[in-house]
């Protein structure tokens, strides 16, 4: 049995690396490095498998939030409400931009923003919600489109986790995560369910006012050359990450697949484990796995998270704690105006969450010795 990785990307460049190689040679050849056709061709290839109507690429999933900040002109002092369990990049971008973050509570079963939190956090300085799709399942995207526009509110979905996730609303339509917000953002970040060889990101949109706005401050807040009409940033998705892109795309149904089918071994070799808990299956949204996350229970029996992944360790198996603080406990986001008790759901995953290995290139040996050293973990 080869040795298990948490994302095993040579095991995945191994299956397309005879497309990868003309692609790249097209680029170098052609000096197409910035711009071009390849980046043209991705654009309309991923507005076409997301339903979407505009894809503006840029430079990383970070990026993509603060240009997203920038372009709904939201200033210094306005508030953005985000989730307190989240990666830090969500809420980097509001501090850099000077806004104010306004942290809510998660659900336990989702890990996603709750709604009783998110309505409770609404002041009239709200400018913006950031629904973050964590793990690889969308928020609970309807109730907080009709709070946002209740309250005359933006919505940006931070994507970088759930690209080809569907969320289904009341009346049975259907969406992309990403798409149903003014705008949607996300990161191909080499171990991202849709990934390049570097870094790379994109926004999403239906509006086509807001479209330009984003392209043109990623592209240094110009529209034509040298004639700057707004502040903006050098933010580009170059054109051999497009090329590759292009090439992981075609297999993005295949990859979700997969991913979907290591997820149900693993619920089903857990399913009799009373330790842990598995993640929630939610009626309103699929689930791609960009992480297998568990919950390990607080418990008086000895057996402990940390005591689980060193376990692992010794049986050459990796895990991941995503994440071991929430934001407000974080040292560069610490305030006065927050407490653990003002977050118990957060507080709750940042001391139960561990994520195992989950990839497109899992062998189901290499599935059944992790469950088999979980299961027997908790079981000696």
């Amino acid at each position: 049995m080869n040795k298990i990785q948490m994302v095993d990307l040579i095991g995945q460049y191994q299956d397309i690396k005879t497309e990868i190689a003309p692609a790249l040679d097209k680029i170098l050849e052609t000096a197409a490095f910035i711009g071009g056709t390849e980046l043209k061709e991705f654009e309309n290839e991923l507005s076409k498998f997301l339903n979407v109507k505009h894809v503006i690429p840029c430079a990383n999933g970070t990026d993509a939030l603060q240009i997203a900040m920038m372009a709904l002109d939201l200033k210094p002092g306005d508030e953005v409400i985000v989730p307190n369990f989240t990666y830090i990049a969500t809420v980097e971008v509001i501090s850099l931009l000077r806004l104010n973050m306004v942290l809510v509570d998660v659900d336990l079963d989702s890990f996603n923003m709750n709604l009783d939190s998110l309505k409770n956090a609404i002041t009239p300085k709200t400018k913006a919600i950031v629904p973050v799709h964590l793990y690889g399942q969308c928020s609970n995207m309807e109730p907080i489109l009709q709070i946002a526009k209740e309250n005359n509110i933006y919505v940006i979905e931070d994507n970088a986790q759930a690209i080809a996730s569907v969320y289904t609303f009341k009346d049975g339509s259907k969406k992309f995560s990403g798409t149903m917000g003014d705008i949607g953002t996300t990161s191909f970040y080499p171990s991202k369910n849709l990934s390049c060889y570097g870094d790379g990101g994109a926004m999403f949109t239906n509006n086509d006012e807001i479209a330009g706005k984003l392209r043109m401050i990623a592209n240094h807040g110009q529209n034509r050359r040298y004639y700057f009409d707004a502040v903006g940033v050098n933010s580009r998705l170059d054109g051999i990450q497009a090329a590759i892109l292009r090439i992981k795309l075609k297999n993005l149904w295949k990859y979700s697949e997969a991913r979907q089918k290591l997820a149900s071994m693993y619920d089903e070799g857990f399913a009799n484990l009373q330790d842990i808990i598995c993640p929630s299956k939610l009626d309103y949204s699929t689930h791609v796995y960009h992480q297998y996350t568990i919950r390990v229970k607080d418990a008086d029996n000895g057996k402990t998270r940390e005591g689980l992944q060193d376990y692992l360790t010794t049986k050459e198996i990796p895990s991941v704690i995503f994440y071991p603080l929430p934001v407000h406990q974080q040292t560069a986001y610490q305030s006065d105006k927050y407490t653990d008790e003002m977050f118990p759901n957060a507080m709750t995953l940042s001391r139960q969450v561990l994520s195992l290995p989950m990839h497109t290139e899992m062998t189901k040996d290499q599935a059944d010795y992790i469950i088999q050293n979980v299961i027997s973990y908790f079981n000696s």
